[in-house]
């Protein structure tokens, strides 16, 4: 990218946004932020057991995002965060601009079996239906990219990295 964007990597849990957003992050030699390790204590109770988080719940997590995507402006920066909801993304934009995102999209079936086999994580795949039916896909009058999922993670990076470098290139 020509310019130190900050960019928020995406999409439902499974997508990979904790493996693709340190990609992207060393490929434009800015810093990586993980997005679950803004979450308060409570939020992590809650999704550790099975409970979905309601608006009020994220309202603080996203604020605390904005703030980290704000103090990163015309730095860059790659943050991980789920934004499942066009008024999550649009909290995220009016503390931070200048944000762009990559949505990591995917088969749910694949999705579901990439949740299944990782260790160590607070969620849970009976919530993966819960984060579907949340989610609005990126509008056209959003900064952002869709990225599918298929392939190795440098493969998935690759080919976010070029949309957003396309993204950023003027329009004849």
């Amino acid at each position: 990218m020509n310019t130190p964007h900050v960019v928020v990597v995406m999409g439902v849990a499974g997508t990979g946004k904790t493996t693709i957003g340190p990609l992207l992050a060393a490929r434009f030699g800015v810093p990586y932020a993980e997005g679950d390790d803004f979450h308060p204590p409570a939020n992590i109770a809650k999704m550790s057991a099975g409970t979905p988080l309601t608006d009020d719940d994220r309202w603080p997590w996203l604020d605390a995002i904005g703030d980290w995507a704000h103090g990163r402006a015309g730095l860059g920066g790659v943050v991980s965060c789920s934004a499942l909801k066009r008024s999550y993304r649009d909290r995220l934009r009016a503390a931070a601009p200048g944000v762009v995102f990559v949505h990591l999209t995917g088969d749910r079936a694949l999705i579901e079996d990439r949740m299944s086999h990782r260790q160590g994580h607070f969620m849970p795949t009976a919530l993966l239906d819960s984060q579907f039916a949340t989610l609005q896909p990126l509008e056209p009058d959003e900064a952002g990219v869709a990225v599918e999922v298929t392939g190795s993670p440098e493969e998935i990076a690759g080919r976010a990295a070029t949309a957003l470098d396309a993204l950023s290139e003027p329009t004849p």
